[in-house]
């Protein structure tokens, strides 16, 4: 099912949406609102919650293969699909937690009925002035009162107030409904006192900026947000300073070993696309996949996909069944996964030769977003120091 909405409503939908201004694709006549619609009524907005809330009981095994069939059709698309449902499945985890039960039912409750794809989440954590440093635990500057972040909430009386800004680069940042904001509660104690909170953006005070124009991931929606003394209760800031670390790593593991999934899932795609091509392509008056050298080409890139497919499934299943995701292995498979997408959409280029440069075809978009996600959800340079870190910390070859 997943794969035939990839193939006839991801891949064609993203197609329309990268020739697109990023203010034209979030108009409401845009293909983006068919993608989300189409999403929502197959009900796979809430398939990863909790029963209560419709939940599929989707084994590990089955969770890597929808993610990397989103990937094969569109990786963009699949970036905003799952970052529209991450809030309310963070959210979620928490209902058994009687105190929180009147804000689950509140916010996850109507999410998980929406048919419309009008519910949709943003994970707000990218500053102007922060970006993969953000998700630094344990890195020596983490700690550190000048490396606060500039968007603050304080306690007053019952309620959080929130000022400041989040970075253009939050995914769906200028379409969602609600943001899992990162933000900062404790200056003194620099990114490391930090909290997490659901805000519903309709709140006074909350402007969002315009959609950002990028190269690549087009059809993926980010923008600014801005909070001018946003007041949210109490029960909003879901994790405070004590959790905050732990919850982040989690949170960053989570998303990492998914991206793995889906760049699988993009490298998958650029490779056949090159396969049908080099059958198809004539060159020396035979086809080029009987010339040695493509033929070598192909071949590697299918051997480097199967390795990244190989450890994505394995990082995500092993999380999967530990609870708690172990942020090395996540690294690792983000950094492997996303590697890999790049190189083997550059050779697929290769393959095409000249009309591979050409815009509107599919591996020169598959460039494009590949290359994008060598820097989304942390650079991979700054991400290897991060996974250093936490096996210094705590390898344990036993």
């Amino acid at each position: 099912m997943v794969h035939a909405f990839s193939k006839d409503v991801l891949r064609p939908k993203s197609l329309q949406l990268d020739a697109l201004t990023p203010s034209q694709a979030i108009e409401d006549d845009s293909p983006l609102w068919e993608v989300f619609r189409g999403w929502y009524q197959l009900e796979q907005h809430c398939a990863s919650l909790p029963n209560q809330f419709g939940g599929a009981n989707l084994d590990p095994l089955s969770q890597c293969i929808i993610f990397e069939e989103l990937g094969w059709g569109a990786s963009d698309l699949a970036i905003s699909l799952g970052v529209a449902s991450f809030p309310f499945l963070f959210l979620s985890l928490l209902a058994a937690d009687p105190s929180m039960k009147n804000l689950v039912d509140e916010i996850v409750g109507p999410f998980a009925k929406d048919r419309e794809g009008k519910t949709i989440g943003c994970w707000a954590i990218t500053e102007p002035n922060h970006g993969s440093d953000e998700l630094g635990v344990g890195i020596d500057t983490f700690s550190q009162p000048s490396t606060a972040g500039n968007c603050r909430a304080t306690f007053e009386k019952d309620h959080w107030t929130i000022t400041g800004q989040k970075s253009a680069w939050v995914s769906n940042g200028t379409i969602a409904s609600h943001a899992l904001l990162f933000c900062t509660i404790e200056p003194s104690h620099g990114m490391e006192g930090g909290g997490i909170a659901i805000v519903p953006l309709n709140l006074p005070g909350v402007k969002k900026g315009a959609p950002l124009d990028k190269i690549g991931q087009r059809a993926l929606n980010q923008g600014e947000i801005h909070f001018d003394s946003v007041e949210i209760p109490q029960q909003n800031m879901i994790v405070g300073e004590g959790a905050y670390s732990t919850m982040l790593n989690a949170t960053l593991a989570t998303a990492n070993s998914a991206m793995a999934l889906v760049f699988t899932g993009l490298a998958r795609a650029a490779f056949e696309e090159a396969l049908e091509y080099a059958k198809e392509r004539i060159q020396g008056g035979k086809p080029i996949a009987e010339h040695q050298m493509i033929q070598q080409k192909l071949f590697a890139m299918f051997t480097q996909i199967e390795q990244s497919r190989s450890l994505s499934r394995l990082v995500f299943i092993h999380n999967a069944k530990l609870g708690i995701p172990v942020l090395p292995f996540s690294i690792a498979a983000k950094v492997s996964a996303t590697r890999c997408a790049f190189n083997v959409a550059s050779e697929a280029i290769q393959i095409f030769g000249g009309i591979g440069l050409t815009k509107g075809t599919l591996v020169e978009k598959f460039f494009r977003d590949a290359r994008a996600s060598l820097i989304e959800d942390g650079v991979n340079e700054f991400l290897e120091l991060v996974g250093a870190k936490e096996l210094i910390n705590t390898y344990n070859p036993n």
